[in-house]
């Protein structure tokens, strides 16, 4: 990746996400229903973006439905590991204008 694709944080530059990027998301839905307490309409990544570390993690910005976003932070470890993706953080009551950062 060239220095031009990467922003603070070590991020990628926020893109449209691919189906295997609404994959991952799909997975960790139940984790961020329980982890937030709410239950979304819907739950479609609309911006991602993805930091490689031991592992990638993944910023999501999600629509859920009723003019409502939030931000999602997954973690997916290497290939070859037994652990699935999981909700790092998540960040409720954004726009569909707020900026997608490191959180």
């Amino acid at each position: 990746m060239s220095e031009e694709q990467l922003v603070d944080g070590g991020m990628s530059k926020p893109r449209e996400p691919t189906e295997e990027d609404q994959a991952i998301l799909d997975k960790v839905k139940e984790q961020y229903e329980k982890q937030s307490g709410m239950n979304p309409g819907e739950f479609k990544a609309i911006l991602v973006s993805t930091q490689v570390v031991a592992g990638t993690n993944y910023f999501f910005k999600v629509d859920t439905g009723e003019d409502t976003y939030i931000h999602v932070r997954v973690f997916v470890p290497l290939p070859g590991s037994d652990e699935g993706p999981t909700v790092v953080s998540f960040q409720a009551n954004k726009t569909k204008d707020d900026e997608l950062v490191y959180f």
